[in-house]
């Protein structure tokens, strides 16, 4: 006797068109972010309703290009209007910059750096703490002796950044202006 043969059950049915149209911006956007694809970073940046859409584990386009530094599309997405450079995911409560820092990327030497870099300009916010109380700053290794490394060149970064901002929240920096008029400055015009 023989087994009773057994079809497939039918596929579930379709709710609306949309099921059929493959992945939406906001996938091809992630997956572009992960794969440093311009063109399709451009065709989902033109779709998107929220360029920092999450997915289920917390990410951003920003964190997946930092990942997997996409360094062709970091800049145009960090140019974006929206885009939130300080957003932290669910895994470990990173940003951005948390995972800049950590990355290593021996084989490519002075990316992690060139990827710090340009959150910073970007206004990465250098205290955040991660799930384990780290700013990206504690994800370095200890001071070492040579300045021209990269960790010691992206600990200068952050430093720097942080002592901007503080100079800034106490309002001590003047702005280069034509307009002002040095009292002490004395000139005739008659010769």
């Amino acid at each position: 006797m023989s087994a009773p043969t057994r079809a497939a059950p039918p596929p579930p049915p379709v709710a609306n068109g949309d099921d059929d149209q493959g992945a939406s911006a906001n996938e091809r956007l992630l997956a572009a972010a992960k794969h440093d694809n311009e063109e399709m970073f451009e065709s989902a940046l033109s779709e998107v309703k929220d360029v920092n859409y999450v997915d289920g584990l917390g990410n951003t386009a920003l964190h997946y290009a930092i990942i997997h530094a996409s360094t062709s599309i970091l800049e145009p997405l960090l140019e974006h209007e929206t885009c939130d450079v300080d957003i932290r995911n669910r895994l470990q409560g990173d940003t951005p910059l948390h995972i800049a820092v950590r990355n290593r990327w021996e084989d490519h030497e002075g990316l992690r750096l060139f990827l710090v870099g340009h959150l910073l300009e970007a206004g990465a916010d250098t205290k955040i703490k991660n799930r384990y109380n780290q700013k990206p700053i504690d994800l370095l290794p200890p001071p070492s002796n040579d300045p021209e490394s990269d960790d010691e060149k992206i600990r200068a970064a952050i430093r720097r950044t942080e002592a901007e901002e503080m100079i800034a929240d106490k309002g001590d920096i003047v702005e280069d202006d034509d307009d002002i008029v040095d009292p002490n400055d004395i000139a005739s015009d008659s010769d």
